[in-house]
């Protein structure tokens, strides 16, 4: 599949999404549809499918240990062992899994090669992506911690908190949030890494990008609906109110075409997530090449699943072939 036509194909998709809400609201006057019942459908596909997903992997047998290692294993007691790259408690495995859930640790230690000179391959830090990576995952976290304030009748005293830190240079009227600009700049970081780098581009399919994209459209049409196109915040929280009470009541007025443009590109990415790459998020704490004790030197492990099996062992072998084996030159354990 042609790299650019994999781009092109998740953009349309994104634009098309764009376009059907815009005109479920100008045209037909899907509002309710849009502002309820797609919501509603969004959130129990991500939750029958997040679970779903988690229940499945959980299900899977891992007979031996299989931890991926970074550093020397506990072995014999003169050699220094590495605590949080070859754990062999489980605490050492907590550390581990803390370090990678929330600095991305492997991805720090990330290396590239490059033909240089010579011609020789030299091995150099890509600390890129780790940043940016970093930037794209708390600002998104700190975004959606802000719009907690939506959920609840009294706003959280840590969301206020939030916000005051997120908007601390404030500039504008709105408040001016770094982490919108964080995360723009983080998104667009990881879709550029993908269309410039030759590798990444040749590796990447549609269902690549059209998280990118969507991720991206959720962005902008918020920021575009805090600076450009305001809506009446009071009318949201009656909304989203109305969602945990069963009782959703759409604003006749207060909410432009560009809320359910954001509302609906969100509910997309819901709906999206138990059947795409993003349930990493799930996964990386059932993987067993990081969840798991590196005790294979001091510990045997013998397959739990294993069923009886008719064996031939020698000294039977040997009964049935002895004077064959004889006669062929075989040496015998018994004459």
């Amino acid at each position: 599949m042609n790299a650019w036509f994999s781009v092109f194909t998740a953009l349309v998709a994104v634009i098309a999404l764009v376009l059907l809400a815009i005109l479920g609201v100008e045209t037909i006057d899907l509002r309710y549809l849009l502002g309820v019942i797609i919501p509603y459908v969004a959130g129990i596909v991500f939750l029958v499918g997040v679970v779903y997903r988690i229940i499945r992997w959980a299900k899977v047998p891992v007979p031996f240990r299989i931890p991926t290692t970074g550093g020397q294993g506990k072995s014999l007691p003169w050699m220094k062992a590495s605590y949080t790259d070859a754990p062999w408690t489980t605490f050492g495995v907590i550390l581990r899994m803390a370090l990678e859930v929330f600095l991305f640790r492997s991805l720090f230690r990330n290396n590239k090669a490059e033909v240089r000179e010579g011609p020789r391959i030299t091995f150099v830090s890509a600390q890129w992506l780790w940043l940016f990576g970093i930037l794209f995952h708390y600002s998104f976290l700190t975004i959606v911690l802000r719009h907690a304030r939506f959920f609840f009748e009294n706003v959280p005293s840590f969301v206020q908190i939030l916000s005051s830190v997120d908007g601390f240079f404030q500039i504008l009227v709105p408040t001016f949030f770094l982490s919108d600009v964080a995360f723009l700049g983080a998104v667009t970081y990881l879709f550029l890494r993908r269309v410039v780098l030759p590798q990444m581009r040749y590796l990447s399919l549609p269902a690549d990008y059209f998280p990118l994209f969507l991720i991206l459209g959720i962005g902008i049409s918020g920021v575009l609906m805090r600076l450009v196109w305001k809506v009446d915040l009071l009318n949201v929280k009656t909304l989203t109110m109305g969602w945990f009470t069963f009782h959703p009541v759409i604003p006749d007025t207060g909410i432009g075409t560009i809320f359910y443009v954001h509302l609906f590109l969100v509910s997309c990415l819901l709906a999206y997530i138990p059947f795409s790459k993003i349930m990493h998020m799930g996964g990386v704490f059932l993987s067993p090449t990081r969840n798991l004790a590196n005790v294979n030197r001091s510990e045997r492990y013998v397959n739990p699943w294993n069923y009886p099996v008719k064996v031939h062992t020698y000294e039977e072998y040997e009964d049935d072939f002895r004077e064959k084996m004889k006669e062929a030159g075989i040496p015998v354990d018994k004459e």
